[in-house]
């Protein structure tokens, strides 16, 4: 049976292969393990209950689509607390937070396995409905998910380059 017209896309369970693995700096702003989530000014945005699966960061480069720096998953060993390490891209989780679009970047040193791609997207799905009551406990509306994987190099093209001007998001997270 065919589903209906305005059904949403199925999720990607695997990366799509990029033509080009690309390389990406990012600047890690919550260690592997941490219970802090920091923002891109480096302020404590909340205290998780639980530790941090992956070194999360940012491309201080490029700006997503919500206006904040592009985030960036890097699998591997605990890395510092402000670290610069250049790493390939392989994939990016699109998440929704409080409606807006909000690309993650999978990166590694090595292609990671299905296996963890998966991982990656059980913890973000679980992230983003967390973050959903978060945000409700804040008085800040709109939807919250992780929508599926998407190649890196299509959240690369529709990320923008950091403007000059820049001086934060233009909303709180």
């Amino acid at each position: 049976m065919d589903a209906p017209i305005d059904a949403p896309p199925r999720r990607r369970e695997t990366p799509p292969a990029p033509a080009v693995a690309i390389e990406v700096e990012v600047v890690v702003e919550v260690p592997r393990g941490s219970f802090l989530k920091r923002g891109w000014g480096g302020h404590v945005d909340f205290v998780s209950p639980l530790p941090c699966p992956y070194n999360y960061g940012a491309v201080p480069t490029h700006l997503g689509l919500e206006g904040d720096l592009l985030d960036a998953l890097v699998l591997g060993p605990r890395l510092r607390l402000g670290q610069r390490i250049r790493v390939r891209a392989w994939a990016a989780a699109t998440l929704t937070d409080r409606g807006l679009v909000d690309d993650k970047l999978v990166c590694s040193l090595q292609p990671p396995s299905a296996a963890e791609i998966a991982r990656v997207l059980t913890f973000l799905r679980f992230y983003a409905r967390c973050k959903g009551l978060l945000n409700r406990l804040r008085g800040r509306r709109g939807r919250n998910a992780c929508e599926g994987l998407i190649g890196a190099d299509a959240a690369l093209a529709r990320a923008r380059p950091v403007p000059a001007h820049w001086r934060g998001p233009p909303v709180p997270f």
